[in-house]
């Protein structure tokens, strides 16, 4: 698809769920009265709900989805694994335990050090995995490693959440499932700082990306330490999803979703160019997966986090196993001894140094 085709799309998809997440609900608002809401009856009833709840929520998950995706793309590319998302790498069980904890054990904190706890958590999760995989010279290591690690701090949350009262484990069980309710406007601004030391980041560290799919043995060659890339990589993932985790809990699945829709639609780019598709998707996703969670059960809300879990693991795997199709269609049958891990696969089990080692 063109990348004006592309971002038709997009934008069109991203208009069609703002108007929804501002116009639905109660009370239902039509589109031609939604800038007289906003702009000139900020004192009704209507005006609060719309400017001072829905908005703010509509705000926040459009960061929140761009700020995932655009994590997801930078772990999968820098792991070389299109699985490298941060639910199997220990990077947002580890933000949601260090958010969880202090609320099962009534520590009181105030709120903004919640960003530093979830920092904090995710990356001890990020950085374990790097470590017991030997910084990701085998994709497929870094996979089972993170998965083994996020297996463990899931069993740590199950424990706080047996020593958990009534009321405290309804909130920590909507919390690990991702939600955006009654968020408000100082939740959405507490997320600027972090955007403003990511992004610069994110910027500096998209051009590695490109050289670290090539192998650790070739990035050598070319300037480049694979392993500080890789932990480079990896702080600023970090650094974009635990305030997002800390504000909204860990939102499922979008990391893997975004990046696939990115690529899927825009074949013919590189990390550098993926980027910025992968936090628009990740946005959209988010901001769509919002609706049904707040509509479909009214008057009572559901986790966004189920939502994008229950669609975009499906999605995914369906554009997966399309890229693997039309791959293996357009290339002849590999020889003997060679399987989806050597140069040109599209497997997870990619090795150090291939060129063409999967992303």
């Amino acid at each position: 698809m063109s990348p004006r085709r592309t971002l038709l799309l997009l934008t069109g998809l991203l208009a069609a769920a703002a108007l929804g997440a501002l116009c639905l609900g109660t009370p239902v608002v039509s589109p031609a009265r939604l800038p007289a809401v906003l702009l000139g009856e900020r004192d009704s009833l209507t005006g609060v709900v719309v400017g001072e709840l829905r908005l703010p929520r509509l705000v926040l998950g459009l960061l929140a989805g761009a700020c995932l995706g655009a994590a997801g793309l930078v772990l999968q590319e820098a792991l070389r694994n299109r699985l490298a998302v941060p639910e199997m790498l220990g990077v947002s069980s580890g933000a949601a335990l260090g958010v969880a904890a202090p609320l099962v054990l009534a520590l009181s904190l105030p709120a903004v050090v919640q960003p530093l706890l979830a920092l904090a958590g995710a990356a001890l999760g990020g950085v374990l995995t790097l470590l017991a995989a030997g910084f990701g010279r085998s994709p497929s290591a870094v996979l089972l490693t993170g998965a083994a690690v996020s297996a463990a701090l899931q069993a740590a949350l199950l424990v706080l959440m047996v020593m958990a009262d009534q009321l405290d484990l309804q909130l920590v069980y909507r919390y690990l499932l991702g939600s955006l309710s009654a968020r408000v406007w100082p939740d959405v601004t507490g997320l600027g700082p972090w955007l403003l030391v990511a992004l610069p980041a994110l910027v500096l560290c998209a051009p590695v990306l490109s050289v670290l799919r090539l192998g650790d043995d070739d990035a050598e060659a070319l300037g480049v330490r694979a392993r500080h890339a890789r932990l480079a990589a990896l702080a600023v993932s970090v650094v974009l999803i635990a305030p997002v985790v800390a504000v909204c809990g860990p939102v499922a699945w979008v990391g893997f979703l975004a990046p696939q829709l990115a690529r899927r639609l825009r074949p013919g780019a590189d990390a550098v160019r993926w980027l910025p598709w992968s936090a628009g998707w990740g946005a959209c996703v988010v901001v769509l997966a919002d609706l049904p969670a707040r509509l479909a059960l009214a008057p009572v809300e559901t986790p966004v986090g189920a939502w994008t879990a229950l669609l975009g693991v499906p999605a995914g795997v369906v554009l997966l196993r399309k890229r693997g199709g039309a791959a293996a269609r357009g290339r002849p049958a590999p020889a003997p001894g060679t399987g989806p891990g050597t140069a040109g696969g599209t497997g997870a089990g990619a090795g150090p140094g291939r060129r063409g080692a999967a992303a």
